[in-house]
């Protein structure tokens, strides 16, 4: 053993040390239905342990690919081309950072952000913190409703409110998939995923992007600042970047994996798998993100086109006059069946986090189907009431999806805050604790992020031009 590995061993021992002291063991495992259920191979090579470690980073993606992000996306192509893909690179930078955070609480303490939130906080505190954050579940469960139905009606012409409720039945899927394993349920979110990517890709590569002006767009222009729309614009890119449901999600489905609990060179290893596949996926977040503005920039800059619903954009990519000889129903049907792929899988990670938020905010267990039923009944009657009295108009029932992501950035404090808080305490996290430069930045980030959803929130109901 040289010099190097016996200063290894001995720092491990030492940490080992120091993670004996403070480890947590929960009240109970954290979405017990799927902790500790995935194994991994023993010494095994880098790529056969991340292929194992692969899959909870694809659920979380999807947090930041939804429906709600797209027209943002598209729209701001289509108004300042390719100046705002700047702005989604940091966004994204922002989500690596704060869904690595999470995994590292759930695997470090064993606990997913709501259990500890709930340890900390009393019984009253627990209970007001469940109903803000079931509010945004229930907000991101409305948003995936609309894009469904409203995807169902462009492909298969079903009307806006049969569509509607026909997304209630998607609660029979669910339960199958929960008895096909969550292996399973993180490949078929996994190739929904990859469906959603590869149908921008296509339209991308046939809207031939000047790919000078889109490397240049990284780079950050000053008019984003300066220009007061394209600011506001860039506001609603980043502060509908973080998800509050995707961290109490990654805290959670981080524990999937069967490790040694107690042991701190496994923690380590399942942190390091766990974050490289997080970034991965989210990397492939980005790339779709990018692939929806160079779209709305390569097919819709210049032309005046009203892009700000998805009714609005699956008409223009079948629309010649707007988007010239590539113009076709094709177009218009992929992206349609992007949109649907796009809402099923919102339907997996909105009911697995409101299991998690039940159980870790107010030790409530129910079935899983008794869980869907509830928050899809909930959710699902806003949407019937706003389709029957706006007539099935889509252009008014989308409105309610702006609505519904007010609820989101309140709720994102609640989230981000306590986050930043436990992960730098080294009480609770152990030799695991955030370091400076990763603790400076998460409490910039999140208080910017606040900051940034409060101005939205005010802006959205009129308070402030």
């Amino acid at each position: 053993m040289d010099k190097k590995q016996r200063e290894d061993s001995q720092k491990g021992e030492l940490n080992q040390k120091k993670h004996e002291k403070f480890i947590h063991y929960a009240d109970g495992t954290s979405l017990e239905e799927i902790n500790n259920t995935v194994a991994i191979p023993k010494n095994a090579g880098f790529w056969r342990t991340l292929m194992a470690f692969m899959g909870p980073g694809a659920l979380v993606a999807v947090g930041y690919m939804d429906p709600g992000n797209w027209i943002t996306s598209i729209a701001g192509g289509a108004q300042y081309a390719y100046t705002l893909i700047s702005v989604i690179l940091v966004s994204n930078l922002i989500a690596m950072l704060l869904q690595a955070m999470a995994a590292r609480l759930g695997i470090v303490t064993g606990m997913d952000l709501a259990q500890m939130t709930r340890a900390k906080t009393g019984k009253k505190m627990g209970i007001f913190l469940w109903i803000v954050t079931e509010l945004a579940i229930m907000a991101t469960d409305i948003a995936e409703i609309i894009g469904s139905a409203i995807a169902l009606e462009l492909i298969f012409n079903i009307p806006l409110l049969w569509g509607v409720l026909i997304t209630a039945f998607d609660v029979l899927l669910l339960l199958l998939l929960m008895k096909l394993g969550f292996r399973k349920i993180e490949a078929i979110v996994a190739t929904l995923v990859a469906v959603i990517l590869f149908v921008f890709l296509y339209e991308v590569i046939l809207a031939q992007p000047n790919m000078g002006d889109v490397m240049r767009g990284f780079i950050p222009s000053p008019q984003i600042v300066t220009n007061q729309k394209m600011l506001f614009l860039a506001l609603g890119i980043v502060g509908a970047t973080v998800m509050p449901h995707n961290l109490y999600l990654h805290s959670s489905i981080a524990q999937a994996r069967q490790y040694d609990r107690n042991d701190y060179a496994e923690k380590k290893k399942a942190i390091k798998f766990t974050v490289i596949d997080s970034n991965i996926q989210l990397t492939v977040a980005f790339i779709v993100n990018c692939l929806l503005l160079v779209l709305g920039a390569a097919m819709f800059f210049g032309t005046n086109s009203d892009l700000g619903r998805f009714v609005d954009l699956f008409n223009a990519l079948q629309n010649k006059a707007i988007v010239g000889n590539i113009a076709s129903p094709m177009l218009s049907l992929l992206f349609a069946v992007a949109l649907l792929a796009s809402g099923q899988n919102s339907t997996i990670t909105g009911t697995l986090s409101g299991q998690i938020v039940m159980e870790g905010f107010i030790r409530m267990k129910i079935p899983l189907w008794a869980r869907r039923v509830i928050t899809r009944g909930l959710s699902i009657l806003p949407v019937i009431i706003f389709t029957v009295y706006y007539h099935g108009n889509e252009a008014q029932v989308e409105n309610l999806l702006i609505y519904s992501q007010v609820f989101l950035s309140v709720a994102l404090p609640v989230s981000m805050i306590p986050l930043t808080m436990f992960t730098s305490d080294e009480k609770i996290m152990g030799p695991f604790v955030n370091r400076p430069w990763v603790k400076y930045t998460a409490w910039f980030v999140t208080i910017v992020l606040t900051l940034l959803n409060i101005y939205l929130i005010l802006q959205t109901i009129g308070l402030v031009g």
